[in-house]
C-alpha cells in the first residue's frame, strides 16, 4: 500500500460521478503499478466484477488514464510516430468489443508510445470478461502532446 495524493485521474472522475450527481459513495482508489504483468491486471479486474456482482451493490469501475505521450516533439517525452498507432488500438479495441486484445500489443509499440493507460485497461478488460458490456467511444482528442479519451461501457443484456 502507498499513500499518493490524488491526481487528476483521481480528481476530475469523481467530481463528476459523485459531485455533479450528489452522490455520497464508499470509493476505493488504486494505481496499477507497471512492474505487475497485463495477465495478473486482468485476473484481479475479474476478481472485482465477481465480488461486484455478488454484492448486488450498484458499482462503476473507472479506468483514468491519459494514452500515449509522445504525441508531439515539443511534450515530456518528445515525439514518436507509434503513439498515434498505440492510440489508433486502444480506439479499435474498444469500438470492437475486444478490450482484451491490448494485452498482447508489443511492447516495443508501448514503450515508444508512452501511455499511462494500459494498465488500468487491462483491469478493466478483466471486469469486461465477467461482466459483459458493450464499450462506445465517447471522445478522442490530442490537445498537446497526450492523447485523451472518453468511453464508455453499458451493461449487455
Amino acid at each position: 500500500m502507498s499513500d499518493l495524493a490524488m491526481d487528476w485521474g483521481t480528481l476530475i472522475p469523481l467530481w463528476f460521478f459523485l459531485k455533479e450527481n450528489r452522490l455520497k459513495s464508499k470509493v476505493l482508489i488504486l494505481t496499477p503499478a507497471r512492474g505487475i504483468p497485463l495477465e495478473q491486471n486482468h485476473e484481479f479486474g475479474k476478481c472485482l466484477a465477481e465480488v461486484s456482482e455478488k454484492s448486488r451493490k450498484r458499482v462503476a469501475l473507472v479506468a483514468s488514464s491519459d494514452q500515449a505521450h509522445a504525441h508531439r516533439k515539443d511534450g515530456p517525452y518528445g515525439f514518436d510516430s507509434r503513439a498515434k498507432e498505440y492510440d489508433k488500438r486502444v480506439i479499435e479495441a474498444i469500438e470492437g468489443g475486444k478490450l482484451s486484445a491490448l494485452m498482447r500489443l508489443d511492447t516495443r509499440l508501448v514503450d515508444a508510445a508512452k501511455p499511462d493507460s494500459l494498465w488500468q485497461m487491462t483491469i478493466l478488460a478483466g471486469a469486461l470478461s465477467v461482466v459483459p458490456m458493450l464499450g462506445e467511444l465517447v471522445s478522442y482528442q490530442v490537445p498537446t502532446y497526450y492523447g485523451m479519451l472518453c468511453a464508455g461501457f453499458t451493461k449487455s443484456s
